[in-house]
């Protein structure tokens, strides 16, 4: 029976609203941490604690540290921290919307809220990607998954470790490529989802496939579309046992160790970037020990 937060594990709700909180100057987040202890029961609302806000606590979680920014190669992988990440997961964006009013009143005083996403399933069954791709196609499942996204070190045993992005797709060109084109950035077929065996080493599937790497580069995906006014793209949710998994597939990605750039920065580019100790429940409250509350 893992401990881990429920939302991690379950499938992508019909909406969400991330929040991003950053800690007021001077503030103690001490006894809005606490508050935030029982309103967050990790199913409807996953909460994810950035390292600036577990140093500033005194603290120290092995296996957090700041994500990693890259540029070159015509690619920029910015890193963007917050102090603290809220998942909002429901099905009526109105009530999202109370919940987010609640949870600022809640933190007032500590933190504010710096950044507000709003993200939706798209083709609800395959849970598609707004190019029309699948998304999340090789996740683990059952057991598999619980082993790439839990941790079972001591300490912060059910501990999760989640890198998130905000990537921008520049639709007018991804449009502008043929279906041949497009297939082969993602390594698949739109039409059927079959990966392709004569896909370039730049397509998205084969620079992030998980059992090639040394060790496997397992995560659990819980991406999400998001759209705003003539912009859009996705969400990216990485959820792992440490963040290794996510920064081999990144590497690859970036073309670090062989110089072939992913070929989905042709059309979509990261905005954000950062890393979030998501940590356990115990008795449907966060159980945040670890960090001295």
């Amino acid at each position: 029976m893992t401990r881990c937060q429920p939302a991690i594990l379950q499938p992508i709700p019909p909406l969400a609203r991330y929040l991003g909180y950053t800690l007021l100057p001077g503030a103690d987040p001490r006894a809005a941490l606490r508050a935030l202890k029982s309103a967050a029961d990790g199913e409807h609302t996953l909460a994810g604690l950035g390292l600036s806000l577990v140093s500033a606590l005194g603290r120290s979680i092995d296996g957090l540290r700041a994500f990693p920014e890259f540029s070159g190669r015509g690619i920029d992988v910015p890193s963007t921290p917050a102090a603290l990440l809220l998942w909002l997961r429901g099905s009526d964006r109105g009530e999202l919307l109370h919940r987010h009013r609640k949870f600022d009143a809640l933190l007032a005083g500590a933190f504010r809220c710096a950044q507000v996403i709003d993200a939706f399933t798209y083709d609800g069954r395959a849970r598609r990607d707004l190019t029309g791709y699948e998304d999340g196609t090789e996740n683990p499942k059952g057991r598999k998954a619980v082993t790439a996204a839990v941790s079972s070190r001591e300490g912060i045993a059910g501990s999760s470790f989640l890198a998130i992005q905000q990537w921008e797709h520049d639709m007018p060109r991804f449009e502008a490529m043929t279906q041949r084109e497009q297939d082969h950035c993602v390594g698949r077929r739109r039409s059927d989802n079959e990966e392709l065996g004569n896909a370039p080493e730049s397509a998205h599937v084969k620079r992030t496939a998980q059992e090639n790497f040394e060790p496997e580069a397992f995560v659990v995906r819980r991406s999400m579309p998001w759209a705003e006014g003539g912009r859009c793209g996705l969400v990216f949710a990485a959820f792992g046992k440490s963040f290794d998994a996510y920064e081999a597939q990144l590497n690859r990605m970036c073309g670090v160790d062989d110089g072939i750039t992913d070929a989905l920065f042709r059309f979509t580019r990261p905005l954000t970037g950062a890393y979030f100790w998501c940590p356990p429940v115990k008795g449907g409250r966060l159980d945040l020990s670890a960090a001295g509350l």
